[in-house]
């Protein structure tokens, strides 16, 4: 049909023109899906990068071990304190005794490095945990997301107007 017309190039060129146009207003869907892509591509590979490195040493073992202390010596600590309690009550009472005197800056001090060290571990899952879209779900269509039918086969016009009748609700 486009031989028998001669209007193959001219329905190019003004169809590259209106994409060229509509993307100054909506980014191109497609585009930013391929951007997103790439981008994860390059943070895997350069996290595949640093991981692959051969072990330093001894030195690297040992403060990785140490790393992951705190929160067993913690817990296991706290349990055996129990135990002491039960096998040696005069003991585990003296004990608790002479840690009634130690002074309250210090037990405030104590308390700081035990919130940093854990409140930085879960400052770090915070914020590499993945979000999710907190928008409430969206109402029923109005007239003009029901009218977005006529739009056919385009995902970016179609997606603009259901923002536009999403504003129109608000």
């Amino acid at each position: 049909m486009d031989r028998f017309l001669g209007a193959s190039t001219a329905v190019t060129t003004v169809a590259n023109a209106a994409t060229g146009v509509a993307e100054v207003f909506r980014e191109n869907a497609t585009r930013k899906m391929e951007l997103d892509e790439e981008a994860y591509a390059r943070a895997m590979s350069q996290m595949t990068g640093e991981f692959a490195a051969a072990r330093r040493g001894w030195f690297d073992d040992f403060m990785n071990g140490l790393n992951r202390l705190p929160r067993p010596v913690l817990t296991l600590g706290t349990m055996g304190l129990f135990v002491y309690a039960m096998v040696e009550p005069q003991g585990f009472g003296l004990r608790m005794e002479n840690l009634n005197l130690v002074p309250e800056p210090l037990w405030w001090l104590l308390g700081a490095i035990i919130s940093f060290y854990f409140g930085a571990r879960e400052a770090h899952y915070f914020r590499v945990r993945p979000r999710f879209d907190t928008r409430p779900p969206q109402a029923a269509p109005s007239s003009a997301a029901a009218s977005s039918d006529s739009f056919g086969d385009n995902p970016a016009l179609r997606d603009w107007a259901e923002e536009q009748a999403a504003r129109d609700t608000m």
